[in-house]
């Protein structure tokens, strides 16, 4: 077995309180890692290092835990480069694009499908995400959303349900008929293939009664519930997704006195998604008031082609402490262990001991060069699994 010796770190974010300065970042300066078996064996100060076989000097560079990026739509055809130019020339965003995706997405070969897939799950690793889920919903089909997600298990485990995206064409005039085959057929082909189920609960979407239904039989197959709520208007999605426990409340643009306390009592995560904000020149969420009430809050990048065609959470990071009001510090916590916490997963989104070996070495001697710097290349290294590359 052999072991691996990160030395010359100038900062290493562990975003372990216990294991560093006492902060949520828990940070340790001139300190060494310890990676063995895929794994961290040991962190601490470089005096007291234990021995390892291998030795890596990072040059005085920061460590920290690799981006959990957790709602992404990484399988999709085609793009929406003029709805993107019609919106930023004044028309208001509505969700009603979705079916052009569809529509490209549906006649793309399984191979087409699964290069750019993996195109863009290595623009995501080069940004430092080692972590992702990834969700169906440009399929509409029983045929095409198993299909989206079959692709998606080649890039992660993290693969999400949504069938319940939007109403395709084809059920224009039928939309319990839709929702029917998304809680039947479509629900079997696809669940063996997911463990999240999701909905858009939201303005020009589907309410609650509908979200509930689809969610319900998506756990009654083993999946776990997330929702996309709140984005488009102040609606149902941040207390449907509490009253269900899912595992978090995505967008949560428009929300309520009451939604903050409900999720502040729960262990949803509020995963808040800067770049749908800043693609659609909507409002961001009020990421202060969220965290000063106690709620666990993710970023995620939304990879998708309507409104955030960008696989960068170091942007997150940035348009987090510039216009959602949050230190460097919450940002990366939120971009990590907030990213973990909304996958459920204790495993990564630190480095601790026993943690996976997911991490990140910056081209920066700190975390914070991440929002001083927004669109700088700032990724020296990326490892994953205790490997390299």
């Amino acid at each position: 077995m052999t072991s691996t010796l990160l030395t010359g770190i100038g900062e290493l974010v562990t975003c372990d309180p216990e294991a560093g300065d006492g902060s949520p970042l828990g940070i340790l300066r001139e300190a060494v890692l310890v990676i063995e078996n895929g794994r961290v064996a040991w962190a601490g100060a470089a005096a007291t290092a234990p021995a390892a076989d291998d030795r890596v000097d990072v040059a005085g560079r920061a460590v920290l835990p690799g981006f959990v990026d957790s709602h992404t739509h990484l399988v999709f055809a085609g793009d929406r480069a003029a709805e993107f130019a019609a919106r930023m020339a004044g028309e208001r965003y509505t969700g009603g694009g979705i079916a052009t995706t569809v529509a490209a997405t549906r006649a793309a070969s399984d191979e087409e499908l699964r290069r750019i897939a993996g195109s863009r799950a290595g623009e995501m690793r080069s940004w430092g995400t080692t972590t992702f889920e990834a969700k169906s919903g440009y399929g509409l089909s029983a045929v095409d959303e198993a299909r989206i997600l079959r692709i998606s298990r080649e890039f992660t485990d993290e693969t999400t349900f949504l069938g319940a995206h939007a109403v395709p064409s084809e059920f224009a005039g039928d939309r319990a008929g839709y929702l029917d085959l998304v809680r039947g057929a479509m629900l079997d082909a696809c669940a063996p293939l997911a463990k999240w189920v999701d909905v858009f609960c939201d303005e020009g979407a589907f309410d609650a009664e509908e979200a509930r239904a689809v969610l319900r039989a998506g756990m009654g197959a083993g999946l776990v519930p997330r929702l996309h709520g709140n984005q488009l208007g102040f609606g149902p999605g941040a207390q449907l997704a509490v009253e269900l426990d899912a595992a978090s409340v995505d967008h949560c643009t428009y929300l309520t006195d009451t939604d903050v306390a409900a999720l502040a009592g729960s262990d949803t995560v509020a995963t808040l998604l800067p770049g749908a904000d800043f693609g659609t020149r909507s409002p961001y969420p009020d990421a202060r008031r969220l965290l000063d009430a106690g709620v666990t809050v993710a970023l995620a990048t939304d990879c998708n082609p309507g409104t955030s065609f960008v696989t960068s959470m170091p942007l997150m990071i940035a348009l987090a402490v510039r216009e959602m009001h949050m230190t460097p510090a919450e940002a990366l916590h939120a971009a990590t262990v907030g990213g973990a916490a909304a996958l459920r997963r204790t495993d990564i989104g630190r480095l601790s001991r026993g943690m996976r070996a997911d991490f990140v070495v910056l081209e920066a001697p700190s975390h914070v060069h991440l929002g001083y710097r927004p669109g700088a290349r700032l990724i020296h290294e990326v490892w994953k699994g205790g490997a390299r590359g």
